[in-house]
């Protein structure tokens, strides 16, 4: 693939169009093709954003032929079936995370991509944050020794949000867990690994949402205490102490443009900031991988998917949230 990589994008939407700001900054990035389920709107968005082909269904951008990679930005419950219908046709995918709204879909996508022979991730974007990238790299290196604590929250007011909006429709796999609490429970996984248990508590708009949700991951020597909810704002730092010191990451953590590291009383800073949005770093992994012939990237894997999906499946029994499509 020596060519300038053809993107497609499923889904105009707010998230597309942040994207699409980061993959106009990729030199060997071209914006081919947007797909919607109103033409109309497909039309707007690519007049908007200089894209040469629009069409009024997901379907006719995947027959089309016209791109080499699709980015799925639908509601949550129609990821799966989206990134399946464009690897069957050949295509590589960046799916928006979650990537399925349970394992058994994760797997189900996993294995089309391995049949396939075709590339597929989720977009995790925060996993190659430079900020986030350089705490994982001092943390093994042992820079605040024994981690024995991390604290990590996502929360913001949704509750003068429409009913009918992802946020909270269950039909939409709606909530605060699969939308903004799988930051948290990422960073818990990249720094610390999988738990050996959890607990977690959930409370409920009376339409069956699911609006804050709190958790706690157990490891050998050290407690994760993670947050998400839709209720009310939170700080969104996120710490990490241990024997020997302890990072503090900045407000907003999953977008960090730096951190602090204490030792021994003194404060180090990092400043390092992100390249656009901060969608870039990931669009940066989807080309390497494409230009490698890759179908799955080794910094975000798809075991690293099937296992943070099964941490959201964990806290979701714990907490009894369940979508009416999944009855």
């Amino acid at each position: 693939m020596e060519s300038k990589i053809r993107w497609g994008i499923i889904a105009p939407g707010n998230i597309s169009s942040k994207f699409i700001e980061d993959l106009k900054m990729a030199g060997d990035a071209e914006i081919t093709a947007v797909a919607s389920r109103s033409l109309a709107r497909a039309k707007a968005f690519a007049s908007l954003h200089g894209i040469r082909y629009s069409y009024g269904s997901y379907e006719a951008l995947f027959d089309a032929q016209v791109v080499d990679v699709v980015y799925i930005a639908t509601p949550h419950n129609l990821h799966g079936k989206w990134a399946l219908e464009a690897m069957d046709r050949g295509l590589h995918v960046l799916c928006e995370k979650p990537m399925g709204t349970r394992g058994a879909e994760v797997a189900e996508l996993v294995q089309r991509s391995k049949e396939r022979k075709v590339f597929l991730m989720e977009a995790l974007w925060s996993r190659f944050n430079p900020s986030l990238q350089k705490v994982g790299q001092l943390l093994g290196e042992g820079a605040i020794g024994q981690v024995g604590y991390l604290h990590a929250d996502f929360a913001f007011h949704a509750l003068d949000r429409d009913l009918e909006s992802r946020l909270f429709n269950p039909a939409l796999a709606s909530g605060s867990l699969l939308d903004i609490g799988i930051y948290p429970i990422f960073l818990a996984y990249f720094l610390l690994g999988m738990p050996e248990r959890l607990e977690a508590s959930a409370n409920f708009h009376e339409n069956g949402t699911e609006l804050q949700t709190s958790m706690i991951f157990h490891y050998p020597k050290a407690q994760a205490l993670l947050y998400s909810g839709l209720v009310g704002p939170s700080k969104m730092e996120a710490e990490i102490s241990g024997t020997l010191g302890s990072i503090l990451v900045r407000p907003r953590w999953h977008e960090a443009n730096g951190f602090s590291l204490v030792r021994d009383g003194a404060v180090e800073d990092f400043d390092l900031p992100r390249t656009g949005r901060g969608y870039y770093h990931e669009i940066m992994e989807v080309h390497h991988c494409l230009r490698n012939g890759l179908i799955e990237s080794p910094r975000w894997s798809h075991r690293n998917s099937m296992e943070l999906v099964e941490l959201l499946d964990r806290v979701r029994l714990k907490c009894g949230i369940r979508f009416p499509f999944e009855e």
